[in-house]
């Protein structure tokens, strides 16, 4: 069976069929699916048997170099750049919230791939494409956008998790950053307790704007909302989409492997 890339909806998502990802990939079929993530930015293989942390490194290794993502789980024994990620109570999910990965940090991580392997009834996992985002804005906004930078802080991640609030990581980031090989650009904002306050700008000033700017980003024409189930594997692009884990499962188990890839410096 050929492998096939089947759009999941007009905005974003792809689905990846025809190929097992526990064989080797040759540099044909690498650059035909490495064509398709630039496009398509989120990749859905269904049926897959990545359930070992070894097989999910060795398939993460194609796409750049895994490090450990913290905060996210617990490792795996011999595995530190493999999380485990199971149940967390509702009250301290600070996923559940649009939001890229550790915008906070001055390199964030450039692809993150899910594999799950205990799947509740809900539990669904959504991604929004930021460079439509960024494309709807009107010309002047874009125009005024051009050069500002936002202040990212850990404060929704480290309320949840009852950190220390006064040493929390931040970092300073374009407002619209350039995809680094696609040459897009892309808007990069967040949740309201993380992107907080653009350089220059007071906070009061700051607020309206990233709020729009946040709300502008989600609307659900612009979302691809993915249902899991045992032996799916789910690869995104952190530097051009959001996320949104979505808590509705109660006390079900929910149990996914994790790798995240290095990423670059946003510009």
């Amino acid at each position: 069976m050929s492998m096939k890339v089947i759009p999941l909806t007009g905005s974003i998502g792809a689905s990846v069929q025809g190929i097992d990802l526990k064989r080797p990939i040759d540099p044909t079929t690498f650059e035909e699916l490495h064509r398709a993530f630039l496009k398509h930015q989120v990749l859905v293989y269904r049926g897959q048997d990545l359930f070992e942390p070894k097989d999910l490194l060795e398939f993460s290794k194609l796409w750049g170099k895994p490090v450990a993502a913290s905060s996210l789980g617990n490792y795996l024994p011999g595995f530190p750049e493999i999380t485990h990620i199971t149940k967390v109570p509702k009250e301290t999910a600070s996923t559940e919230a649009w939001h890229y990965d550790s915008p906070y940090t001055p390199i964030p991580p450039k692809i993150s791939i899910l594999s799950a392997l205990t799947v509740p009834n809900g539990g669904d996992t959504m991604w929004c494409n930021q460079y439509q985002s960024y494309d709807r804005l009107s010309p002047a906004m874009r125009k005024m956008l051009e050069g500002l930078r936002v202040k990212f802080v850990a404060l929704r991640l480290g309320r949840m998790m009852g950190a220390d609030l006064n040493s929390l990581p931040t970092a300073v980031h374009p407002i619209v950053r350039t995809h680094p090989e696609t040459g897009k650009k892309v808007l990069y904002v967040g949740h309201p307790e993380t992107a907080q306050q653009i350089e220059g700008m007071t906070k009061e000033e700051s607020r309206p704007l990233l709020d729009f700017l946040y709300a502008h980003s989600t609307s659900p024409d612009n979302f691809y909302r993915h249902m899991w189930q045992v032996g799916d594997v789910v690869m995104w692009d952190n530097r051009c989409t959001m996320h949104y884990a979505v808590h509705d499962y109660g006390e079900q188990e929910r149990v996914l492997l994790r790798s995240t890839m290095e990423g670059e410096v946003p510009a």
